[in-house]
Parts: C-alpha cells; sequence; structure tokens
C-alpha cells in the first residue's frame, strides 16, 4: 500500500515537473504565435535568460562611449528581441514566455488597470527584498495605499525640506575638504551619494540619521546584491527551501532588518504614548494615520495595519526613498557636467529665486531645473521595466492572452522610442518639457513612465523630486563642474539605473 502510494506520488510529480518545464511552456508559445507575436523558440528552463546573461556581461565588460542610447549597453536582449521581431514579441524568462509591450498606449493601459494586470508572484524569495506597497495588489494594496497617502501629501512635503537641507549640506561639507588651494577638486560623487541619500531618508522618515541606520543600509545592500542573481535565475519550485548560503543568507537578511526597524517603531511608539514624539516624518504620520484608520472603525485593529504590515512599509520607504533618488541626482550632475549651457541657465535661475537655502515656495517656483529632471529621468529613469501577469484570459489591444503569461513593460525602451520623442531621442534637450510632462512628446500625452502611471504612479514621486531639486540647487549655489576626463561612461542595472564605474566630476568653488 506505501509503495503505491509512493509512486503515485512520484507519477504525480513528475507529471506536474514535465508540464511545467515543457508541455505548458510549448502550448503557450503555440498560442502566441497563433497571435501574430514572435520570438526565440522555448529552450527548456532557462529560456533566454542563459542569452540575457551573456549579452549584459559582454556590454558590462568596457564603458561605451558617451552617448545617451543606452538600451544596447543596459538591456541588449531587449534591443536584439526588438530588431529581430518588431515590437510584437516576446521572451523567456526560463519556462515563462513574456510578452514585451512596445507600444506606448498598451504600456499605459497595463501600467492603469492594476486589478487586471497584477504583479508577478513567481519567485517567493523576491519578496524577501520588500513587499508593502509596491508588492501588494487589490483591496490590501487600496487600504495601504489609503492609510499612507496622508505621509506623502503634497502639504507634508515642507516638513521634510530641513532633512534634505541638512544631509546635503553634510554631503557639501566632505567634499569641501578635498579642495585644493587652487579652489577646485576632483571627486567620485556616487558614495557621497549613496551615504546623503540614505541620511536623507533616514532624518526624513525617521528623524534618525545615517550613522544610527548604517548597519540596515548595509543589510539592504546585501539583500539587493542577492535579489538581482534571484531576478537573472530561473526560479526552480522547492529549490528555495534549500540551505544553500544565498537562501539562508536572503531569510536571515529581513530578520536582522525587521529587528533594527522594529526597536526604531516602538520607540516611536513609546514616545507618541508618552506625547513626546513628533508627527512631521514619515513614521509619524504613518503611525498616526493608521491608528486615526483603527480608531474610526471601533478599534478594529483588522482594518488597519499590524506590526508586521508597519514594518515592510518603512522597508519600502528605506528601498525606494534611497535607491531612486541618488540615481535621479547622479545622472543630472553626469549631464549638467557634460551641458554646461544648461548648467548656467540652470544657476541662473537658481541665484534669481533663492538669496540663501532653498525654500518650499522657492522649490515649486522652479522651471529650468525641473525642466531638467524631467529630460534626466526620461533619458536615465532609475527602474528601467516592470513586469504584469495574467492570472485569467485577458485582451490586451488586438491580442488574447492566457494565463501563465508575463507582460514586459520596458521603460527604458519607450523612454527612447524615435517614433515618439522624435530623431533627437538621444540628445539632451530638457525644453521637450517646457510646457510640462503631457506635451513633451509627439504623443497626444507623452508616455513618460519614470513613476509609473494610473492608481499606481508612485506615492513618493513628490518627494524624490523635492529631495533632487533640493540637492542640485545647494550644489549650483556653491560650485561650477565639468565631467572629468577619468568619467566612464557605463549605466547598468542594479535594481535601479547605476553607474558602473562611479561619476568622477571636477569641482571650482564659485
Amino acid at each position: 500500500m506505501v509503495v503505491a502510494i509512493l509512486c503515485v506520488g512520484l507519477i504525480t510529480l513528475g507529471w506536474k515537473v514535465v508540464n511545467w518545464v515543457w508541455l505548458k511552456p510549448k502550448k503557450l508559445e503555440r498560442y502566441l504565435r497563433q497571435q501574430g507575436l514572435s520570438g526565440n523558440s522555448y529552450r527548456p528552463l532557462i529560456g533566454d535568460l542563459t542569452d540575457n546573461f551573456k549579452m549584459t556581461k559582454e556590454a558590462l565588460s568596457k564603458p561605451m562611449e558617451f552617448s545617451h542610447d543606452i538600451v544596447p549597453h543596459v538591456f541588449p536582449l531587449l534591443q536584439e528581441t526588438f530588431n529581430k521581431y518588431g515590437k510584437k514579441s516576446f521572451i523567456w524568462l526560463g519556462p515563462v514566455p513574456t510578452v514585451v509591450i512596445f507600444d506606448a498606449e498598451l504600456m499605459r493601459e497595463t501600467l492603469t488597470k492594476y486589478r487586471v494586470f497584477e504583479k508577478p508572484h513567481s519567485n517567493p524569495l523576491l519578496s524577501l527584498l520588500a513587499t508593502g506597497l509596491i508588492s501588494y495588489e487589490g483591496d490590501k494594496w487600496v487600504k495601504h495605499r489609503r492609510i499612507i497617502n496622508p505621509a506623502f501629501h503634497i502639504d507634508k512635503m515642507k516638513d521634510m525640506l530641513p532633512a534634505f537641507q541638512v544631509a546635503c549640506e553634510n554631503m557639501l561639507s566632505k567634499w569641501e575638504t578635498h579642495f585644493s588651494s587652487k579652489e577646485t577638486c576632483e571627486l567620485d560623487v556616487w558614495p557621497y551619494l549613496c551615504t546623503f541619500s540614505a541620511d536623507a531618508i533616514s532624518r526624513a522618515a525617521f528623524g534618525s540619521n545615517f550613522e544610527e541606520g548604517e548597519g540596515f543600509f548595509k543589510l539592504q545592500k546585501e539583500l539587493g546584491a542577492l535579489t538581482r542573481e534571484v531576478l537573472y535565475s530561473v526560479c526552480i519550485p522547492l529549490l528555495r527551501f534549500l540551505p544553500t548560503k544565498r537562501n539562508r543568507s536572503m531569510k536571515q537578511i529581513p530578520n536582522e532588518m525587521a529587528i533594527c526597524l522594529r526597536r526604531i517603531i516602538n520607540k516611536r511608539e513609546k514616545a507618541m504614548r508618552a506625547g513626546e514624539a513628533t508627527e512631521d516624518d514619515l513614521l509619524g504620520i504613518l503611525l498616526k494615520s493608521n491608528f486615526s484608520e483603527i480608531q474610526e472603525h471601533g478599534d478594529d485593529k483588522d482594518v488597519g495595519m499590524s506590526i508586521e504590515e508597519v514594518i515592510e512599509e518603512c522597508r519600502v520607504f528605506y528601498l525606494a526613498g534611497e535607491d531612486t533618488t541618488k540615481d535621479l541626482i547622479n545622472w543630472t550632475l553626469v549631464l549638467l557636467g557634460k551641458h554646461q549651457d544648461w548648467q548656467r541657465r540652470a544657476r541662473e535661475e537658481v541665484v534669481q529665486i533663492f538669496k540663501n537655502k532653498p525654500d518650499y515656495a522657492g522649490l515649486n517656483r522652479l522651471k529650468i531645473v525641473n525642466m531638467i529632471l524631467y529630460e534626466v529621468l526620461r533619458l536615465y529613469p532609475p527602474v528601467i521595466f516592470t513586469i504584469r501577469e495574467i492570472t485569467k484570459e485577458t485582451k490586451l489591444g488586438d491580442i488574447s492572452l492566457p494565463p501563465g503569461v508575463q507582460l514586459f513593460v520596458p521603460i527604458l525602451f519607450v523612454h527612447h522610442d524615435k517614433e515618439i520623442w522624435g530623431d533627437d531621442v538621444h540628445e539632451f534637450k530638457p525644453e521637450r518639457f517646457s510646457e510640462g510632462v503631457s506635451k513633451a512628446s509627439k504623443n497626444e500625452v507623452a508616455p513618460f513612465f519614470s513613476f509609473s502611471t494610473g492608481p499606481r504612479t508612485c506615492i513618493g514621486q513628490n518627494f524624490a523630486l523635492m529631495e533632487a531639486k533640493t540637492v542640485i540647487t545647494m550644489i549650483l549655489q556653491r560650485f561650477t563642474f565639468e565631467l572629468s576626463p577619468a568619467y566612464r561612461h557605463s549605466p547598468f542595472n542594479m535594481l535601479t539605473l547605476e553607474p558602473q564605474y562611479g561619476t568622477q566630476i571636477i569641482f571650482h568653488k564659485i
């Protein structure tokens, strides 16, 4: 009897493996080809992942010539797919066929209909980096967005400004220690921006500083590197339970991060109960909003967020708040270092508006700087793609998509599409945004997705832009600068778009 049950179990398991590795992918491939989509033939288990790894490794083996045409360098598989198969194509992320949405309006539809096109849940290890608002779906996402919204209300942003100013002042003071008697110095600004962004989000979110959260940021960096490995590997069920070094680390690090955050949250809750804490940072506003939500429903704690959910949202604060802003500031310095005319115009605007440190009202009056930041975000978006999954038969444009297929939204590609932005698509031209984002392209509404679009537009958009404007303003007030001859241009995707070899800039005191 036991042998029979064991045999049935093995046969069932064997059938599931064969179906997952071969039968289901081939069935989905036939379905997509019947819809007029093209792509490489399926290779068992690995799909296009090996090609992607080899092509990316080759592209990153040396810096590129300085150019804003970065898609072939950052995502060579995507460029090759488009060159071979055109806009109706798919790639293989392991055994999962993934339709690439090159059409801007279909991208907008995919990102807007968040209840139809959900974020994938294919690899549980990826959720260890962060869950929270960026990964929740349905009613849970709606609840968390409602509770978190007050923390990012535009009126609250002015309360965050002193945190940005202090963190930036700390960074610029360190820069000034490197100046020679000739009032000039050369710096790799990237490590300073990493420390600054961690310091700024610590102060704005938790009222602490980088030194207090240094251990947390070290853990987050380690987890980010491990997550990138997982992202570009095949997700094989059950293998995540094996006690490999990577699996052990990916489970241990989030626990250590949660301990750090729980200590901060418990300390804040205790202070709030004693009437001591301020509520002008993100954590304070979030805790107050969560408490109000619970009170409004008769102290039903199921309505609000649990302590574990608050911890997850704090991890999202750290992850999104640190990574995206340092990338935006970095590429802005690169482009202004290269394009001296726009640096001059930005400085003239800053000098005209501010006599001392930037204030909230003045930051909102910046037009040239705003145009520059939007053009930087177009050319170098921090997040270069996002993925959605199909859970039931769905129509997108003239394509019928079966469950089991994923959708690949290549934000970087659409931001570099000549049909949308014109023949000068790879040129740095902030004047595109002189009349705002909506009129920046040849399209009726510009497909600008640096902060996504629709209901799931990045909740921290205003936060990121105000932080970036504060830093760029304070730098322009003190220095002129240009790219160093030592700078090597090589953007690469490390969860967000970073400089592979750092960012060497020559500064001159004003």
